[in-house]
């Protein structure tokens, strides 16, 4: 066995508020989603809570009721009943506030979001029907989003997934999300810009310059991150001038950058363990960093014979990985 370091875990009281169900949240997504389309094309009457007319804050009312939700009735004081969520980080069920739809100050409309950045409302021109978010009308008077319906977790993630805890961990913590359909992909591959993007959401480091690279322009997705994991020395780009971040990233590659960015290396975990792994010799480039991942694991994830170093670092991997390099004690 492969003598392993004391851990501080982090966020363990995710564990005991957490439900376990994965399938409760999905169902109630879509029946969500189904009652409230069910109501498609009802005209727009003030005051209405009803399927002969709806206001806006009638309708939401109206179809979390139907699904056995009881909510405040005015826009405002739902916007205030959930849990306040990120744009960024909308699911199908969340609540969604407009402002300055009419003279009144303060939110004046409430829809419910489908996903595909759409929502239904009841509108007053046309009754219940679904719209862009970041259309010219809606996008300006985006206020903010609520979510009602509780975080049951992802349907393609079970307990008895290695990577499970780290996973959920930190997922709550939003350093790693899931997909708005409610799964996580564990077994997708991780990409250059993917693993600098999520590196810095735990170091937190702001940029001096966004021109790091010349395939990274300054509006990408990842471009600050890019550019923060430059500057700190972490993930360095290509000698001719390219960071390549669509590219994937191997496992052997993972566990250097990981141990850099977390600083591993100066607690010498290598010196005091060798490696176990029967692919993996002293000699390797990579040999000190992939004995300090499987030093420090705390999953079992990296309990296996061999560890493949050239094979792509997974989803669940990096997060693994990344969960145990937050949570060794130093």
């Amino acid at each position: 066995m492969r003598q392993k370091f004391s851990k501080v875990i982090l966020l363990v009281l995710i564990f005991s508020v957490l439900p376990f169900t994965t399938a409760f949240a999905q169902s109630s997504q879509e029946e969500i989603i189904k009652i409230a389309k069910a109501q498609l094309g009802v005209p727009y009457v003030y005051g209405g809570t009803t399927p002969r007319g709806f206001d806006c804050s009638g309708f939401v009312l109206y179809v979390f009721g139907k699904a056995g939700y009881d909510l405040p009735r005015t826009s405002s004081s739902q916007y205030h009943a959930g849990t306040k969520v990120a744009k960024k980080n909308l699911q199908p069920g969340d609540l969604v506030f407009f402002e300055r739809t009419y003279s009144k100050a303060g939110i004046t409309h409430a829809g419910i979001y489908i996903g595909n950045n759409e929502f239904i409302s009841a509108t007053s021109s046309s009754g219940i029907k679904i719209d862009s978010l970041s259309s010219s009308y809606w996008g300006p008077k985006y206020y903010g989003a609520t979510r009602i319906l509780a975080d049951e977790g992802f349907s393609d993630v079970s307990e008895k997934d290695l990577a499970f805890e780290a996973i959920y961990a930190l997922s709550d913590s939003e350093i790693i999300q899931g997909f708005e359909d409610g799964t996580f992909r564990p077994d997708q591959a991780v990409t250059r810009g993917q693993a600098a993007a999520i590196i810095n959401r735990v170091l937190k480091k702001t940029p001096k310059n966004i021109s790091a690279f010349k395939d990274v322009p300054k509006g990408s997705r990842f471009a600050k991150d890019i550019a923060a994991i430059k500057e700190l020395g972490i993930i360095n780009g290509f000698k001719d001038g390219t960071f390549r971040p669509d590219a994937y990233m191997t496992r052997a590659e993972m566990a250097v950058i990981l141990e850099g960015a977390f600083k591993l290396n100066e607690m010498k975990i290598a010196e005091a363990n060798t490696s176990s792994y029967s692919d993996i010799t002293p000699a390797y480039w990579a040999h000190d960093a992939i004995v300090t991942m499987s030093s420090i694991d705390s999953t079992t994830i990296f309990d296996t014979d061999r560890y493949y170093a050239t094979h792509r670092a997974t989803r669940a991997f990096f997060t693994a990985a990344i969960f145990n390099s937050m949570n060794v004690k130093k």
